[in-house]
């Protein structure tokens, strides 16, 4: 038996969320292991795939003065999604990954440029969050029936930036890429719902 083995058959999981994602809380099964080390210990984090479990391990460590407690080190894991997420959305929508200068200078005024336009959409898009979010309320139950009106899902920041791009650079109508993204966004928000349901379906299988 392994070391990985071993310690996760030691492992006492729980179930947790680790934030909200793009299709709500993302939750796995979390498990906080001590070590030689008081301040030092070990994050299990187990989430099933294809009829297999799959583990991915954090060496942690709580300074003085820190809770070294399971939320805790939870709460931590989960901020590298939002990192990840600002690369992705950076490279996609803003081309912080096509920069083919040579001098720090060229680089750096890319890189300078980039994240202001990308710090810009990320504010008007959490400004607006409220006043452009009417995503119907998600599902309760494994077999309840979809809304007659999905909504829409709050204004993000990769729509933000094309929107930007559309009405000032496209010799396109306002009206016609304002419905445009009307029509993709209450599209993300019906295929969130259903996705919300489809979990809930997974959790109730588990549970039996």
């Amino acid at each position: 038996m392994t070391r990985a083995d071993q310690a996760v058959s030691e492992a006492v999981f729980e179930q947790r969320s680790a934030g909200n994602g793009t299709k709500g809380p993302r939750y796995a099964d979390w498990a906080l292991l001590g070590t030689k080390d008081p301040r030092e210990l070990l994050l299990i984090r187990r989430l099933p795939d294809r009829g297999k479990n799959q583990y991915t391990y954090y060496l942690c460590h709580a300074a003085e003065g820190r809770p070294a407690t399971l939320t805790y080190f939870i709460t931590i894991a989960g901020s590298r999604w939002p990192v990840e997420e600002n690369f992705e959305f950076g490279k996609g929508s803003f081309g912080l990954d096509q920069c083919q200068a040579r001098l720090y200078t060229a680089v750096l005024r890319h890189l300078v440029l980039v994240m202001a336009a990308l710090d810009i959409c990320a504010v008007t898009a959490a400004r607006l969050r409220r006043r452009t979010g009417t995503q119907a309320p998600p599902p309760a139950a494994p077999d309840q029936a979809p809304p007659a009106e999905p909504g829409m899902i709050p204004l993000t920041i990769p729509e933000t930036a094309r929107l930007t791009a559309a009405l000032t650079t496209r010799p396109l109508p306002p009206r016609h890429i304002i419905h445009w993204d009307a029509w993709i966004r209450r599209h993300q928000a019906r295929a969130r719902w259903f996705h919300q349901r489809a979990r809930l379906k997974r959790d109730y299988v588990l549970v039996s």
